[in-house]
């Protein structure tokens, strides 16, 4: 039965894309089998993977809204063990479409209990809001890592990330756990950096990653290429780090 991480934090610019494409990639390399599920309408994490979703007649939205068979909108990639479910600009309007729908709020959830049991990990991109595409992440997930920049303000909405967190607890997924908080953006030459890392370990502690993702130029370039870091430069520090997170999220879930 595989385990689905939602990668959120409705502040944008954090790394959350970056971070989903790169540790599904990872895992997958690590002979995971993965399944990256794009719920963000930018489309963002499938234009990552290779994959221009106006091109695709069967996305996520359609799933979601149209009730089409999620086997039908799962597209291979270049690496054998990953798999994507593409979203689509369309979803910019799925909290509308979706309002009279009965469990709105876990509509995802019951498309991917279908899927759970053919992965390894579930990786969930999100949008860069707490509407209801993100809520439907949560109370899907078993945990949500959360990305922050180690720039000015990194904590800023944290509160109302975690906030939301508790109410999807409280009344749609009791056991939605915090994989952990994983430091993104880390430049060693800035004092300010420096002072964000001990300022977030202060807040979460044990929940702070030991990886940190430092800023890299490579990685900033893979997703033009449409490739993962790991296929674009698999020797730069950014493919390194993310090797690094998904050792240690196999190490945490005794999967090492």
């Amino acid at each position: 039965m595989g385990k689905i991480i939602t990668i959120a934090n409705q502040k944008g610019g954090v790394g959350k894309t970056t971070t989903s494409i790169n540790l599904a990639a990872s895992l997958a390399a690590s002979e995971k089998k993965v399944l990256l599920v794009d719920i963000d309408p930018q489309a963002n994490a499938s234009g990552g993977v290779g994959f221009d979703t106006k091109q695709l007649e069967a996305t996520i939205y359609e799933v979601m809204v149209n009730n089409l068979n999620p086997s039908d909108a799962i597209y291979q990639t270049e690496i054998q063990t990953l798999h994507l479910i593409p979203s689509h600009i369309n979803l910019v309007g799925a909290e509308i479409e979706m309002v009279n729908i009965e469990h709105r709020e876990l509509v995802l959830k019951t498309v991917l209990d279908k899927l759970k049991a053919n992965y390894d990990f579930i990786i969930i991109d999100c949008p860069p809001s707490l509407g209801l595409l993100t809520l439907n992440a949560l109370s899907a997930a078993d945990s949500v890592l959360i990305p922050v920049q180690c720039e000015y303000y990194a904590l800023e909405g944290l509160g109302q990330l975690l906030n939301t967190i508790s109410i999807v607890r409280f009344h749609l997924n009791p056991d939605l756990d915090i994989e952990g908080v994983l430091l993104t953006m880390f430049d060693s030459r800035l004092r300010l950096s420096n002072q964000v890392v001990e300022e977030v370990k202060r807040h979460f502690e044990n929940k702070v990653f030991d990886t940190v993702i430092y800023r890299n130029v490579r990685l900033s370039e893979a997703p033009s290429h449409g490739k993962p870091v790991i296929l674009y430069d698999a020797l730069c520090p950014g493919a390194q780090n993310y090797l690094e997170l998904a050792g240690e999220i196999l190490k945490r879930n005794g999967l090492a």
